[in-house]
């Protein structure tokens, strides 16, 4: 029997992770979109994977601590079977976690710690791990973990995962849709002549699902990772924002084999992209809370070509939207924030799963 036809909107990490996981079971796929790589927030992520939440406040309620668990469980496995092929951008390397307190008396903190232990390779929690990084020790910080994490090459690996989807038979369409999914549902079915629509449209979700989705707007700063300014940086650095102020927030990640990322900007409700160096103080702050961090960032030289990157991350106040809309034929799958390259496969896999409530349930209201 011929799978069902769907129709996946939109062209992130999420929608093409999606769209080539539905073709590898056989669904027949339709994949449209506005924009696609360099064009869209995918490329800009730090791309790190992350043990959620990255934030404590971010998740609330443990429901949604479980789901974005097990899909990051499940795309901490895949992207250690995609870094054997050196087209797809994914690297392996040590990730480190910095604190201005002891992680064991901080219960909500070790219970993180002893998840990431079940789940992780390479895990390590010692407070040496500041020292020998060059961490500045007048910051205060006091203890630190590690293990090994995925770390993407979002400019390779975006290339790489629209040439499978296109290599797996999905056709590929260029065009924008506009308004209420679920009002123009059977428009749309039969203008693209599929049976069960993926919703993955990221931002555009405000619209097609009528849903409080807002950016938190990221940026990062590029530097040279060749070894020509500094010698080159191997591991991420991290440290855990440990109050509501957004820009308390520092990450370090080098990304492919020659640029390292620096970051903490993460600015709610900001619709703009035209920031740079030049004209927004708080990008040079950030600059300068990370060399303050790392004191060997001194001597890195910017990336001439592309200094800063800045997106808009797709965050919800509820936590990923990952269901069937009742009533429908729609299942949606958006919302990541921050994090979704480290949902991606797991999310995708359930959309596969969710597939078969969406058929079972069609074929109960056709009847015998």
């Amino acid at each position: 029997m011929t799978k069902a036809r769907v129709l996946v909107i939109g062209a992130g990490v999420n929608g093409l992770t999606t769209a080539l996981c539905l073709c590898q079971k056989g669904y027949q796929v339709t994949i449209v979109a506005e924009k696609f790589a360099p064009h869209i927030v995918s490329v800009v992520a730090g791309a790190l994977w992350e043990w959620p939440p990255a934030i404590k406040r971010v998740l609330q309620d443990q429901r949604s601590l479980e789901r974005s668990q097990q899909w990051s469980v499940v795309s901490y496995k895949k992207f250690f079977e995609l870094v054997a092929d050196e087209q797809t951008g994914v690297f392996i390397r040590p990730a480190n976690f910095y604190f201005r307190y002891h992680v064991k008396d901080h219960p909500w903190e070790w219970q993180k710690v002893t998840e990431i232990r079940r789940n992780v390779q390479g895990f390590r929690h010692d407070p040496a791990l500041i020292s020998e990084h060059g961490i500045n020790s007048q910051l205060g910080f006091l203890d630190a973990y590690q293990y090994l994490a995925p770390m993407v090459d979002t400019d390779s690996y975006m290339s790489w995962l629209l040439h499978q989807v296109q290599a797996a038979g999905c056709r590929v369409l260029t065009q924008r849709i506009d308004g209420n999914l679920r009002a123009q549902e059977q428009q749309l079915k039969q203008q693209f002549g599929v049976d069960v629509i993926v919703n993955c449209s990221g931002l555009g979700a405000r619209e097609l699902a009528a849903d409080d989705v807002y950016p938190l707007r990221g940026a990062l700063i590029r530097v040279k990772n060749d070894g020509s300014c500094m010698p080159p940086i191997t591991e991420s650095h991290s440290v855990a924002q440990e109050t509501d102020d957004e820009r308390a927030m520092v990450f370090i990640i080098p990304r492919g084999k020659h640029m390292l990322l620096l970051g903490g900007l993460t600015e709610p409700d900001e619709w703009s992209t035209a920031i740079t160096l030049h004209n927004y103080p708080p990008l040079r702050d950030m600059l300068q809370k990370c060399i303050e961090f790392l004191p060997i960032l001194k001597q890195a030289c910017i990336d001439e070509e592309e200094p800063v990157r800045v997106g808009l991350r797709p965050l919800r106040r509820e936590n990923v939207r990952l269901e069937v809309e009742a009533g429908t034929q729609i299942i949606h799958n958006y919302g990541h924030g921050g994090a979704g390259v480290t949902f991606s496969w797991g999310c995708a896999q359930a959309v596969v799963e969710q597939m078969d409530i969406v058929l079972s349930q069609k074929e109960k209201s056709h009847g015998p």
